[in-house]
């Protein structure tokens, strides 16, 4: 089920506001989220259009876990984090999504408290995007 409303459904030009294509797994997408103030940050969505983790099977749900699990041990390699904070959102959005941030010790402002969603502070290049999107790539 697709909902067309929805960026994750539709992508094209409604993701690539906020998201720059990585790659697809067997049950997520992921995407490098254009704001990287906390460099690696991606969203893994999950492939069809449902909410809640309660709406899928406990084998989806399984296989979703382990592309998280995947991505995040991708962006250990990568980018060498201290930490990856996970959230889940999806107030307004609704398809289930999961944000994977990389937390790094000097990063004064936000080392040891929640991520800001959408602060603003660093937009980068395609190219930029690509490189990030590659690393991802070569480290799953």
């Amino acid at each position: 089920m697709k909902d067309e409303n929805c960026a994750y459904c539709m992508e094209g030009e409604m993701v690539l506001a906020f998201g720059y294509p990585c790659c697809e797994l067997p049950y997520s997408k992921v995407y490098v989220f254009k704001e990287q103030s906390h460099k690696g940050r991606v969203i893994v969505a999950y492939k069809d259009h449902v909410s809640e983790l309660v709406d899928i099977t406990d084998e989806e749900r399984n296989g979703y876990f382990a592309d998280i699990a995947t991505v995040a041990n991708s962006l250990h390699r990568a980018f060498r984090p201290e930490k990856v904070n996970y959230g889940a959102y999806g107030d307004t959005g609704k398809h289930l999504h999961f944000h994977l941030v990389p937390k790094y010790k000097d990063d004064a402002f936000e080392w040891g408290s929640t991520f800001d969603m959408n602060p603003g502070r660093v937009i980068l290049t395609d190219d930029a995007y690509e490189a990030l999107a590659e690393e991802i790539r070569i480290n799953l």
